[in-house]
């Protein structure tokens, strides 16, 4: 069997300085993984991958949902068509998906699901402030595969979004929501497709934040040992 590490594609912005793909590769190589990081413009994917992540950014432009546009959000129009190739391609195979923030909002809609475009005027307890910094708590299922992953199912957990789950798509669960009863986490009812509204990548000195890579991990692992020729 090759002795390569797994690798795992980590969609993002084509930005020069994509900070979250590098918060994330990090917490990939902790957990012994190996990252290609995929962006409008880059070269087609040309190996086969054991794991995907979908990351944070700029809001799903609301023609994915029946709506109209906002004056003062940004969207990315090229990731959008990036990204919702991804998932759909890899939704429904064997394939562990992680989506993070924008990423759990997207699989959401791939699952012909609904958002709201901006929750900033709903929000009541817990706050507007985006920081990447923990500042809320959520309340996680215990029996979820997202709940079996932690030790802490109310973890403190940071805040970078204004768009949140509304409508909740086909095969998928609501495992976690904070305060205000917003969705904070989903997942697919028979196998390892996580969405977190939060950036984990960001927290890697949170004992929660570092169990929930190393859940993402060993489902990789179990994908490239199942895949992989001898």
């Amino acid at each position: 069997m090759s002795q390569s590490k797994p690798l795992v594609a980590v969609t993002g912005p084509a930005k020069r300085l994509p900070l979250g793909w590098w918060a994330i590769r990090f917490n990939l190589w902790l957990n012994g993984l190996r990252g290609v990081y995929l962006y409008p413009g880059a070269k087609p994917l040309q190996q086969p991958i054991q794991g995907l992540i979908i990351s944070g950014g700029d809001d799903i432009h609301p023609q994915h949902y029946n709506q109209p546009a906002l004056q003062h959000s940004r969207y990315d129009p090229a990731r959008d068509q990036l990204e919702m190739a991804m998932l759909q391609r890899y939704l429904d195979s064997k394939v562990p998906i992680l989506g993070i923030c924008r990423g759990a909002q997207l699989l959401n809609i791939v699952a012909h699901g609904s958002l709201y475009d901006d929750i900033r005027a709903k929000r009541q307890k817990t706050p507007n402030k985006y920081t990447a910094l923990p500042v809320k708590q959520v309340e996680i299922a215990d029996n979820s595969r997202l709940g079996t992953c932690l030790d802490d199912t109310s973890p403190m957990v940071n805040s970078l979004h204004n768009q949140a789950v509304k409508q909740l798509g086909d095969d998928l669960i609501i495992t976690a929501r904070d305060a205000d009863g917003f969705v904070q986490a989903i997942e697919h009812k028979t196998r390892f497709v996580i969405g977190v509204q939060w950036h984990p990548e960001y927290l890697p000195y949170l004992a929660s934040q570092r169990q929930l890579f190393r859940c993402f991990a060993n489902a990789v692992r179990r994908c490239y040992h199942n895949t992989e020729p001898d």
